[in-house]
């Protein structure tokens, strides 16, 4: 048995383990997780997937996938994305992404959204996602590093950015023209190159973790509890899928 994991910036290929039951493939776009269902794997697993410039996973190739007794996992990015829209049919979220979209703690998009390098160069982000952000502000509060008024004035900063501008250097610089105390934005600045958190990473690896012991222990096909309705919109899209 094998699991096909769709991965990009949140577990980059350095952080990825040697396991010959890993298939390893590109952030998702629509139609991708179609073809890889039909390739018969146990499990796929959902970590980043393209938006915006392309059409990303659909939610009827994910309900498709599991008609066919797939497993599917979704956590850190797109996949908790999904897995919190889709957990009533049956896919499966991990991590604390995953929960806070699940439980409506988080609604937007935009908290797992940011800009990253080509696979040739492992994925290196240019932002910095805003569950991340969140994440951090909160560890920097639980160690003393800044106040937790500070933390929220930052948190409100970095949210009121466009995603393709949200970085640290500009959220600091923008925070300091709104008037946050100096010092902390110093020690906040000077604790980040070793203290920034990577929700991402961390809830990417438990899925990887759980996608493992579901691996080993042995596993049955997945049954679902729907019946799954061959529209004419998806019979097209299956088909487009296919012919790509």
């Amino acid at each position: 048995m094998n699991a096909v994991i769709f991965a990009g910036p949140s577990l980059p290929p350095s952080l990825r383990p040697l396991d010959p039951a890993l298939i390893w493939r590109p952030p998702t776009r629509q139609g991708e997780l179609y073809r890889a269902a039909l390739t018969g794997p146990a499990i796929i697993g959902i970590v980043d997937g393209y938006f915006e410039v392309t059409p990303t996973v659909w939610h009827k190739e994910i309900l498709w996938a599991m008609a066919q007794g797939i497993h599917v996992y979704g956590s850190a990015s797109i996949g908790a994305l999904r897995a919190a829209e889709l957990a009533p049919f049956g896919m499966k979220g991990v991590g604390r992404i995953f929960e806070a979209f699940r439980d409506g703690t988080l609604e937007d998009d935009d908290e797992v959204a940011v800009l990253h390098g080509p696979e040739e160069l492992g994925y290196p982000t240019d932002t910095e996602a805003m569950v991340n952000i969140r994440a951090t502000l909160s560890d920097a509060v639980c160690r003393g590093i800044i106040e937790s008024a500070s933390a929220d004035s930052l948190t409100a900063t970095a949210k009121s950015l466009f995603y393709k501008e949200r970085a640290y250097p500009k959220i600091l610089q923008t925070a300091a023209a709104q008037g946050l105390p100096p010092a902390q934005l110093r020690d906040l600045a000077a604790w980040l190159p070793i203290g920034k958190v990577n929700q991402k990473t961390s809830d990417a690896l438990e899925m990887l973790d759980a996608t493992h012991a579901h691996l080993a222990a042995g596993l049955a096909p997945f049954r679902v509890s729907y019946a799954f309705a061959h529209t004419a919109a998806w019979e097209t899209a299956r088909r487009r899928a296919e012919a790509a």
